[in-house]
């Protein structure tokens, strides 16, 4: 679901496809991480136990800070999932911020926010299940078997509530900065740098902060261990 985004159509043969402003710059975004990460992987082999270059300076503190942040969250045994999550907290950022090189965020389509919250989703019961075996059903029919339904709608609305919050948030700052676009150009020498700085900069930094904090704190509340 894209809200008022513009399209490109391509034709090949009879074929007619439609990408719209979020596909393309989602595929800018991981086209600009994947090379990224590959530049990373090529100097990772000359990389010394005693970092003496920036480069390799910011990507150990990176890396070091996100693992840290999920072992204080999720515990030291599931410190791996700060692989995960930084690949989420880097798309999402990125995405948040795309807005200040004029692009239409992807984060402000409900598709792309969806898409993340399912994941979340997913990791949530899979790690539930795998670490909590049979206990983890048995948590659906407590404290009393006849709340088994709301027990379930609970669970559903863990995804919904991730998408719209995040999406929510990018799309009514993509229509504020629209309409900012849209004044006298006296005004708009000025108005939009500040509303950038809040929209896209600092709101786009808290959402991101806020969708790993959640997801982080989702997943470990149903790690049977972690009880």
């Amino acid at each position: 679901m894209d809200f008022g985004s513009n399209y490109i159509e391509l034709q090949l043969g009879s074929f007619t496809f439609r990408l719209s402003e979020t596909i393309i710059t989602t595929w800018i975004i991981m086209a600009g991480l994947i090379i990224f990460a590959l530049i990373v992987r090529h100097k990772l082999n000359k990389f010394e136990d005693v970092p003496k270059t920036g480069f390799q300076n910011f990507i150990e503190m990176i890396v070091e800070s996100m693992d840290n942040f999920v072992a204080g969250n999720m515990g030291e045994k599931y410190r791996y999932f700060g692989n995960w999550f930084f690949g989420v907290f880097a798309f999402i950022l990125i995405s948040n911020l795309s807005g200040l090189l004029g692009f239409r965020a992807p984060t402000a389509d409900l598709g792309t926010t969806a898409a993340l919250a399912l994941t979340t989703f997913v990791l949530i019961h899979f790690m539930g299940i795998i670490t909590g075996k049979l206990g983890y059903f048995k948590g659906y029919f407590e404290p009393v078997p006849f709340l088994v339904p709301l027990n379930i709608i609970s669970e559903i609305a863990t995804p919904v509530s991730l998408s719209f919050r995040l999406f929510g948030n990018l799309l009514g700052g993509t229509i504020i900065m629209g309409l900012v676009y849209s004044i006298p150009m006296v005004i708009r020498v000025w108005v939009p740098a500040f509303l950038h700085i809040y929209f896209d900069v600092f709101s786009g930094c808290l959402q991101t902060f806020i969708f790993v904090m959640l997801s982080m704190a989702f997943i470990g509340d149903k790690i049977a261990d972690n009880d």
